[in-house]
């Protein structure tokens, strides 16, 4: 059973959720990248990674939320930096390592890119999480496969 999420409080994904939550022994949420726009899809933190990271992770954590999760149960993520620059890499990650992601730790890959997908964008974050408890996550643009 998967379970696909889009968080209405998030800018709408164009064709993609912003979360899937596979039931396996152990509930798991494989979230879409989350990336530096607001909720009416502005880009936030224009030409400054650091700004453009705390979004990602402000939209990331409300991607938790919707599905049941939340920080401290991410397992894994992948940063993606538009960057060459191991400083700008470096200041991203001390941007992570601050945030709540910090407590499991989480594995992680930290990657300097070439481009992200919207105009601007320096910085994308997707994560795989537990979700604890046993209670199924309903409503708010949710979709069951």
């Amino acid at each position: 059973m998967v379970q696909r999420v889009t968080v209405p409080s998030l800018f709408a994904p164009p064709v993609y959720a912003h979360a899937s939550v596979v039931e396996a022994g152990t509930r798991l949420a494989f979230l879409a990248g989350s990336v530096p726009l607001d909720a009416d899809g502005n880009l936030v933190g224009a030409g400054d990674p650091v700004r453009q990271a705390e979004q990602v992770l402000a939209n990331l954590d409300e991607q938790l939320r919707a599905v049941g999760s939340d920080m401290a149960h991410v397992v894994s993520t992948d940063v993606y930096v538009v960057s060459s620059e191991t400083a700008v890499l470096s200041a991203v990650w001390n941007v992570v390592e601050a945030s709540g992601l910090s407590i499991g730790p989480h594995s992680s890959t930290l990657l300097g890119v070439a481009c992200l997908g919207y105009t601007g964008q320096l910085v994308e974050i997707t994560a795989t999480a537990v979700v604890p408890g046993a209670e199924a996550v309903a409503g708010n643009g949710s979709d069951r496969v």
